[in-house]
């Protein structure tokens, strides 16, 4: 694969810590993140394929975790504009959100930033020249979030929030407008235990309808393998976390492999906020697959 190069990070999503590639390292000198920190963690409808921009956590700042990668080339979305509370509970769905951010005393700005909207201004452009967030550097977009991600203000307006109105909320953080632009029904995110993987890798069929990924490091599968999977190594997440949607279908069930779990889950949790509707994790990794599932696959 070709390199591509990667846009900074929203620091607005926080359930998944990807690997401290150098050459992607955001700086944690940043204004903080509206989203509560956690140790855990698309094609559209309406527009053309997007692409997303691999991103990794920063090295200090104890209380950030990433995760969703901003969207990089989005296209510009003209709407309605509405300032309005909405009603919808959306349970099991995520959404699609782009917003600016300014300072909790920056409040007259906000409101002058409001009536441009009204005006004919999109939103995204004002996030560029304006917003604190460094989700200003892709419009604003913060990419696909579901609930338990963000900070309960932003929360509450986003999930209420009409499709496509403008969404006016506070936070500890400052003041957002915000913008749902799509919505979809949750993906899923499982475990899998290797004897079950081992049986379903018995049907060559499977191999073939599902996809499957090993993010380990090329000396680890030369030591231990399983076939079928394609290599795409953590340590090069920078090289090909961009191009993921050209080479694999977010709508087929995607079975992802590690050493012992950890890595895979990383990146398991990441093709979620890209778009991939059914992420498998395969529980304990290649090493527990030996143990417990085939004994002729060596352990290291």
């Amino acid at each position: 694969m070709s390199r591509l190069p990667t846009a900074s990070s929203s620091f607005f999503l926080q359930r998944i810590r990807l690997p401290a590639i150098s050459s992607l390292i955001v700086s944690a000198s940043r204004p903080p993140s509206p989203f509560r920190s956690s140790s855990s963690q698309p094609q559209l409808s309406f527009s053309p394929r997007l692409r997303y921009s691999p991103v990794s956590p920063p090295t200090s700042s104890s209380f950030l975790t990433w995760a969703a990668p901003p969207v990089v080339g989005t296209p510009r979305l003209r709407t309605k504009v509405c300032y309005c509370a909405g009603s919808s509970g959306r349970e099991n769905k995520e959404l699609l959100v782009q917003h600016l951010l300014v300072g909790e005393d920056n409040l007259k700005l906000l409101l002058e930033l409001q009536q441009r909207i009204s005006g004919g201004v999109d939103l995204s452009d004002l996030a560029v020249e304006y917003s604190v967030c460094p989700s200003k550097e892709n419009g604003g977009m913060l990419g696909w979030i579901r609930r338990g991600q963000t900070v309960p203000e932003f929360e509450e307006a986003a999930f209420s929030a009409p499709l496509n109105k403008i969404t006016r909320c506070k936070t500890k953080y400052g003041w957002h407008l915000l913008q749902v632009l799509s919505e979809r029904e949750e993906s899923v995110l499982q475990d899998v235990e290797p004897e079950e993987l081992h049986l379903k890798m018995q049907d060559p069929s499977f191999i073939e309808e599902v996809q499957l990924i090993d993010v380990r490091e090329p000396e680890e599968v030369a030591q231990a393998s399983l076939p079928g999977f394609k290599v795409l190594p953590l340590h090069q997440f920078g090289t090909w976390g961009s191009l993921i949607t050209d080479e694999f279908d977010p709508e087929k069930d995607t079975y992802v492999l590690c050493h012992h779990g950890v890595r895979s889950l990383q990146i398991a949790k990441w093709l979620q906020t890209q778009g991939f509707k059914r992420v498998f994790n395969i529980s304990g990794g290649i090493h527990a697959y030996a143990i417990k599932a085939d004994p002729s696959v060596p352990t290291y």
